[in-house]
């Protein structure tokens, strides 16, 4: 939702008050957003000593969200020319309708062009989305594109409702742990709230982003850098943001990393590519030999012809086949086994399999006895080594929202959306959607938080834009945004306690955040 309205100039915060033990705002988005939620105050739960929830809705009372038709732009883009938008209402006007020419300007994205992105066109305020639909149907049927859209999920006015729910870990107080986990395998899926059930956790919300189709991998495998008990489990896509959660999440940070994995047999040495993945597919791209791009590219998948891939115990599922080489490797990193890919990854072991180039390496140094070495480097923007200890673990998402107390909006340089092509996500960036974010305070305070959204009239959700100034709002120098939509949970002692969006219910995800207590029992 790139718009005039969005960039949140002037705007005003609720406190979140004594109860939360720190001296944070909760963001009203636009001036014209009352800092009461429905039914009156917020609500404040005291988990643990150093944790507590807040839970809230936030009203616009000037905002009057309605149905509309918006007709697409050529090749299918949001927005067009002015010329193209002031020819398209003509030719509605001349068909019997009444069309309105809207302006739609970029958000505050730290790379991405200023000013006017483009115009679309628009027929009608209607109460209801069968109307809207309707109304939909005869501007198609006289040859335009159109569809029905609510308006409360756009930046160019204030939504009418969005229903929050914010966790602050005080690591100075509270006696705890927050990790990241994939809980046992890192090629499941399962439930937030079923982890944290299990976890017996005090709040747990939703981490990165991960395969959802066999068509893009192994469905629950990661797409993005993670870490569990100081493992890496799967590789950076590029360069982007993620919450490392140091010695037990009493050190959190976050920072854009990188990951690069060598393996060295003797004097000769490969470059590994993926951790956890199905050989030749990159989700989200952003690896050094993926085609199309190897930039960060959200929810495309690329393709590697030479590639070589790494598999952990932790990946509890049976290998990919196909074409290519594997090479079984005991806990000492000794050739057990080569042949093709397949079975399972062994206790205390690890697999590699190779296909093109890749392979070819594996046939000429995989022999049995051999010792092929394994080294594994994540780093920061700045070049520094993140260490992994066991208490240590790595969330991954997309993209920076604040960085140094600012909002830097790295939408484009993360692969979010493409300036140069509209038609790639500017509804993932630019409307109103579900999400969950991570922050962190200047007095190193863990923020956890997430926003419902596709509830028209009920909860609408961010855009990013508005996600970065929600997190500077409650205080956080540093943000990003990890996965949203119908992933988008907060569990609290174990029970959902947001609404998700997928008319199914509570989405299974790949790995989340839990907050433990020092005991569970």
């Amino acid at each position: 939702m790139r718009n005039e309205e969005s960039t949140g100039r002037g705007s005003v915060g609720a406190r979140m008050g004594v109860a939360l033990g720190v001296a944070i705002a909760l963001a009203v988005i636009h001036p014209s957003a009352q800092a009461a939620p429905d039914g009156g105050a917020w609500t404040t739960e005291t988990v643990a000593p150093g944790l507590q929830v807040r839970t809230g809705v936030i009203r616009h009372a000037q905002a009057k969200p309605s149905w509309t038709v918006t007709v697409q732009a050529p090749g299918s883009a949001p927005v067009g020319s002015r010329a193209w938008a002031d020819g398209t209402a003509g030719k509605l006007r001349d068909a019997g309708f009444a069309p309105r020419v809207e302006r739609v300007v970029w958000p505050s994205y730290a790379d991405t062009p200023h000013g006017t992105m483009g115009w679309r066109v628009r027929v009608g305020s209607y109460g209801s989305s069968d109307e809207a639909r309707s109304a939909s149907q005869k501007i198609t049927g006289d040859g335009f594109t159109a569809a029905a859209e609510w308006t409360g999920y756009d930046g160019q006015q204030p939504a009418d409702r969005e229903s929050v729910h914010v966790a602050v870990i005080d690591p100075t107080r509270f006696t705890g742990t927050v990790e990241g986990t994939h809980d046992e395998s890192v090629a499941d899926r399962e439930k937030t709230s079923s982890v944290a059930a299990r976890l017996r956790s005090l709040v747990a919300v939703n981490g990165g982003f991960f395969v959802t189709a066999d068509a893009d991998g192994v469905q629950g495998t990661m797409a993005g850098i993670g870490a569990y008990d100081g493992e890496l489990e799967s590789m950076a896509a590029g360069s982007r943001a993620a919450l490392i959660l140091a010695d037990s999440g009493r050190h959190p940070r976050i920072a854009d990393l990188t990951s690069t994995v060598t393996a060295r047999a003797g004097t000769s040495t490969y470059a590994v590519e993926g951790i956890n993945r199905v050989p030749g597919k990159v989700r989200n791209c952003g690896r050094p030999r993926a085609t199309p791009t190897q930039r960060p590219r959200q929810d495309l998948t690329c393709a590697e012809t030479d590639d070589l891939v790494k598999f952990t115990p932790r990946f509890r599922t049976t290998l990919p086949t196909g074409p290519g080489v594997q090479v079984v490797l005991d806990a000492a990193g000794r050739v057990v086994a080569t042949g093709p890919r397949g079975g399972t990854v062994p206790a205390g072991g690890s697999v590699l399999q190779g296909i093109g180039a890749a392979g070819d390496w594996l046939t000429a140094h995989g022999r049995p006895g051999e010792r092929i070495a394994l080294k594994e480097t994540v780093r920061d923007t700045a070049g520094r080594q993140v260490r992994l200890d066991s208490d240590d673990s790595i969330v991954s998402a997309a993209p920076t929202l604040v960085k140094n107390g600012r909002i830097a909006i790295d939408a484009a340089t993360e692969g979010t959306l493409d300036p140069q092509d509209l038609t790639f996500g500017y509804a993932w960036s630019n409307v109103r959607q579900p999400r969950t974010m991570a922050g962190i305070d200047h007095r190193g305070r863990l923020i956890l938080a997430t926003v419902d959204g596709r509830r028209p009239g009920v909860s609408e959700g961010f855009t990013l834009e508005e996600a970065a100034r929600f997190m500077r709002s409650l205080g956080a120098q540093q943000a990003l945004n990890l996965d949203g939509g119908g992933s988008s949970a907060m569990a609290v002692r174990g029970r959902l306690a947001n609404v998700p969006s997928d008319a199914t219910g509570e989405r299974a995800v790949g790995d989340t955040v839990q907050v433990l207590p020092s005991h569970r029992g």
